[in-house]
């Protein structure tokens, strides 16, 4: 559905409540453990300037959520502020003027020097202007794995993918599920693209994302990785939960062995108690290519008609930016802050090796900066029918997944 033709109606849905103090409906899918403790902290630092968080949490995630907030901008119920990604999908919302240029916040803030890296705020920005307030940086590019999980199974916890492979025999003989995966296609579709990175090498991931090239789909180096996702699919069998938080949930208590999944997987680990290095050991690239995926999420405003609101909506961008909040919020999210001149020397050693690589320029592109959502959802799809299909083969979803590619915005 395009947008540019749809206008924004001037129904504000948040009222002042008084001079200089307003209340902003903030709509955002963080609804696990991890995330509403996250959250929380942002909220409390709004709260904290006399102002107030009105929570729009949408339980179900991205998928579930941005259909949802979409539907109220475009259909004049907008709230002052919501989630998404960094990347294209906000793009349609920009183009029909449906959202708050930022710009001035973001120069008054210094964010083109604060922010880094800088394709954070590049994914921001559209035409010159700014659209959007990054708040973290989000990597796929993690394999948790359990110490209980391997110690009852009398095997090492794995360095890489290699040993995982070799190991996981052990955890199915000790009624260990090796890989935990939720039934959600962005999951399935999310540890392919880490696959592909760690297996198929960064060149070959690049030319597929970013150069649409579909010979590259079927060259090689994605013939190993869709060969790995196969044999990844035998290894997730015998445990059945949909969400992400619910696989998080399998590794912290021992009942799996690993799951690939986003650094944000490590809230749920602190909300557990569990230690970074004790309790639980983290792969960067499944320790076989150690780089960091740069994608996260950012707040987007939607333009209201209340002069109060757009004020209160452009203090609030300042706040998400500012150090206090980005230690608090991304100390408890498991994600990296934006800015690198915050006191991160509590962090624990899972956060440093994220640290690590983004200060050795290990980084690359998050998909989703690269792909439009249109093509995102065909990838989605087709690997969460490979993953639920036995009987469909690593060579045929890579034919499909090459034809997709083929035909990439």
């Amino acid at each position: 559905m395009k947008l540019s033709k749809i206008l924004l109606s001037g129904a504000a849905i948040c009222a002042a409540t008084s001079a200089g103090a307003v209340d902003l409906e903030v709509m955002h899918w963080w609804t696990s453990g991890g995330e509403a403790n996250a959250v929380s902290k942002l909220a409390e630092a709004w709260d904290a300037t006399g102002n107030t968080w009105v929570d729009g949490a949408i339980a179900g995630g991205g998928d579930t959520a941005r259909p949802i907030m979409v539907s109220r901008i475009i259909g004049g119920d907008p709230p002052a502020a919501f989630q998404f990604n960094h990347g294209r999908q906000a793009e349609e919302l920009i183009d029909a003027g449906l959202l708050l240029d930022l710009t001035e916040v973001a120069e008054a803030n210094n964010w083109k020097e604060i922010i880094n890296p800088p394709s954070l705020l590049d994914a921001c920005t559209i035409d010159g202007k700014i659209y959007c307030a990054p708040v973290n940086i989000h990597s796929w590019q993690w394999m948790w794995l359990s110490s209980a999980a391997y110690e009852k199974a009398g095997v090492p916890v794995p360095a890489n993918w290699s040993e995982f492979m070799e190991t996981a025999p052990k955890l199915q003989e000790a009624g260990i599920t090796p890989l935990a995966m939720g039934g959600q296609s962005w999951q399935q579709n999310g540890a392919f693209g880490v696959m592909a990175v760690a297996l198929g090498g960064v060149d070959a991931w690049t030319k597929v994302n970013e150069g649409k090239d579909a010979e590259a789909v079927m060259g090689p180096e994605y013939t190993k990785v869709f060969e790995a996702y196969g044999a990844a699919r035998e290894m997730a069998k015998g445990l059945n939960v949909q969400d992400w938080n619910q696989a998080t949930s399998a590794v912290i208590e021992g009942t799996a062995g690993a799951q690939i999944m986003g650094d944000w997987a490590q809230g749920e680990f602190a909300l557990a108690g569990k230690v970074a290095g004790t309790d639980y050991e983290c792969l960067p690239g499944l320790g076989e290519t150690g780089v960091l995926s740069t994608g996260g999420d950012a707040f987007y405003f939607p333009v209201n008609s209340d002069a109060d609101i757009t004020a209160g909506q452009k203090e609030l961008a300042a706040l998400l930016v500012s150090p206090e909040v980005q230690v608090s919020f991304n100390s408890a999210k498991g994600s990296l802050p934006i800015r690198g001149d915050v006191d991160l020397t509590t962090v624990n050693e899972c956060t440093q090796k994220g640290l690590d690589l983004l200060k050795d320029g290990k980084t690359i592109p998050d998909a989703a900066s690269l792909l439009s959502p249109d093509t995102t959802t065909q990838l989605n799809d087709l690997l969460t029918e490979f993953w639920n299909t036995p009987a469909m083969t690593p060579a045929e979803v890579q034919q499909q997944y090459a034809d997709i590619i083929a035909s990439a915005d």
